[in-house]
């Protein structure tokens, strides 16, 4: 998505610690025509497989999920990280290693809303590590649902999670690719894979 690719270039920021700052695009401020249009590649890339089902989890993972969601016109649910006192039970949680919160964060989904009938893709914001996305495929494995694919806005190709998550044998679409980025050399972005 050369769109997405270009708004990164003009306002991604890097920050100590290894951290891309894209709040105006993904993570505090939407922008809605490109939010449209993130969905409407996902759905380009995942209709074939025929989900049943859009996973993520709050909060930044939302705008991109639910904009795939409504393209393939199915429901989408995300995970909490608080679980609500409403929250019917069993509930399938994980843990997951958050390094923009800065810890270990707990993830909880009520088993109403997934289960073995599902055919799922999961829509993040960020691929890294994939810590994130293998906690949620984990849950998405206790609930007998079927994972179909991972899609994520952006990835920072050079922290491996790709790799990381091979074992899993589904397709991983990314729509914006970092290829390195440093403080003193900046960020060089490309189209995703």
């Amino acid at each position: 998505m050369q769109s997405l690719v270009d708004a990164i270039r003009e306002q991604g920021v890097i920050l100590p610690g290894g951290f891309l700052k894209v709040d105006g695009l993904v993570n505090h401020q939407l922008l809605p025509g490109l939010t449209r249009e993130m969905g409407v590649r996902f759905a380009e890339l995942f209709a074939p497989l025929k989900p049943t089902k859009v996973l993520t989890i709050e909060v930044s993972g939302i705008a991109p999920a639910i904009s795939t969601a409504m393209e393939l016109n199915v429901p989408m649910v995300y995970a909490r990280k608080k679980k609500p006192l409403t929250m019917k039970e069993p509930a399938f949680t994980a843990s997951s290693v958050s390094r923009t919160k800065g810890g270990a964060v707990d993830l909880f989904i009520s088993s109403e809303f997934l289960g073995p009938d599902d055919r799922v893709i999961v829509i993040d914001d960020f691929l890294a590590s994939g810590g994130t996305l293998r906690a949620l495929t984990g849950m998405i494995e206790l609930s007998g649902a079927t994972l179909l694919g991972l899609g994520c806005v952006v990835e920072k190709q050079f922290e491996s999670g790709r790799d990381n998550l091979a074992d899993l044998g589904v397709p991983i679409h990314t729509l914006a690719n970092i290829v390195r980025m440093s403080e003193q050399d900046g960020i060089e972005v490309e189209v995703g894979r």
